[in-house]
């Protein structure tokens, strides 16, 4: 199971996305379920980096983990905002088609 992890600030912008665990889905290498998470992450992560007034930060320690982290100022914000939504969205969509291999669990941030 893939378990992903989302917080948001309190006007939902992307804080941090982590997703770690294996779906289970398919043989490893050939796993729509994997790839979907995979191809979501990684996307937002290149789409964010090198953003003017956006931040992110990011780590693949092993095979099944990844994890991303932001920070904005006032000129990041809006595309931060437009692009973590695209991600949580995505996200949801693959947890919502695929229960058994991948879920989503949000929390709201304070800082």
């Amino acid at each position: 199971m893939i378990k992903i992890e989302a917080v948001l600030d309190n006007d939902g912008t992307l804080r941090v996305c982590k997703a770690s665990g294996h779906a289970g889905y398919g043989k490893t290498g050939t796993d729509i379920v994997c790839a979907a998470v995979s191809v979501l992450m990684r996307t937002a992560y290149s789409t964010l980096s090198g953003r003017k007034g956006i931040t992110v930060r990011y780590n693949a320690p092993e095979n099944g983990e990844f994890w991303l982290e932001t920070d904005y100022d006032a000129e990041g914000k809006d595309f931060l905002f437009a692009a973590g939504e695209f991600l949580v969205n995505g996200l949801s969509s693959v947890a919502q088609e695929y229960p058994k291999n991948c879920s989503i669990t949000f929390k709201n941030c304070s800082f």
